[in-house]
C-alpha cells in the first residue's frame, strides 16, 4: 500500500481537492456575518472531515495528505490572498503529514490528528489579519467598509487562539463522524 505516488494517487488527489475546495467555500459563505467567521474553522473542520478522511482512507501513502492540502492555500495565494496564508498551509500540512507518516498512514488515531492540525490551515486566512494587516484589509474592503472594519476588531490573538483551538476540536469530531459514516471504507483500508 505505501510507496510513490502513481497517476492514480494524483488523479484521487485533485479529485477530492476539487471537492473540499466547493465544500470549504460553501461553508465559508457563513464567514458573510463577521462573527461567523471566527467559528467558520470550527465548521469546516466538522464538515469536511468526511471528505478528508474518506481521502486518507483511499490513499496511504507518503506526501499524499501535504500535497492534497496544499492545493487550497495555494489557489487562494493564487486568487488575492497574501503569502501568509500560503506559508502557514506549507508549515501545517507538512506537520499534518509527518503525524500521518508517525502512525503509518493507516491508523485512525493518527489520521485524526493529522486531520485536525491538518484544518488549522484556514486559520492562516485569519492570521492575514495580524500579520499582512494592510493587503488583508484591502481585500476586506470589497466586502464593504463596515464588514473590513468588524472584521479588524473582532481578529486579535486572543480571538486566535480561541479559533485555533476550535479548528481542532473541529477537525477531531469531523474525523469521528467521518469515522462512523466511512466504517466500510476504513475497514478495507485496514484502519484501526
Amino acid at each position: 500500500m505505501k510507496g510513490n505516488l502513481k497517476i492514480k494517487d494524483l488523479v484521487t488527489i485533485g479529485v477530492f481537492a476539487v471537492i473540499y475546495f466547493i465544500v470549504m467555500f460553501a461553508v465559508g459563505m457563513m464567514g458573510m456575518i463577521p462573527i461567523l467567521f471566527l467559528v467558520y474553522p470550527t465548521v469546516l473542520g466538522i464538515v469536511g472531515g468526511t471528505i478528508v478522511m474518506l481521502f486518507m482512507a483511499k490513499v496511504q501513502k507518503p506526501w499524499a495528505l501535504f500535497i492534497f492540502g496544499i492545493l487550497s492555500p495555494l489557489i487562494m495565494f493564487a486568487m488575492g490572498h497574501t503569502y501568509v496564508l500560503a506559508l502557514h498551509g506549507i508549515i501545517v500540512m507538512l506537520i499534518a503529514e509527518m503525524i500521518r507518516r508517525m502512525g503509518g498512514y493507516n491508523s485512525f488515531k493518527y489520521n485524526m490528528f493529522a486531520y485536525a492540525i491538518f484544518n488549522t490551515w484556514i486559520c492562516g486566512s485569519l492570521m492575514q489579519m495580524l500579520l499582512a494587516k494592510e493587503k488583508y484589509m484591502e481585500l476586506s474592503m470589497m466586502m464593504g467598509e463596515d464588514y473590513a472594519y468588524a472584521i479588524e476588531k473582532l481578529i486579535t490573538y486572543p480571538h486566535m487562539a480561541l479559533v485555533y483551538l476550535g479548528a481542532i476540536i473541529g477537525g477531531i469530531i469531523g474525523a469521528y463522524i467521518g469515522k462512523a459514516l466511512l466504517k466500510k471504507h476504513f475497514s478495507k483500508a485496514g484502519i484501526a
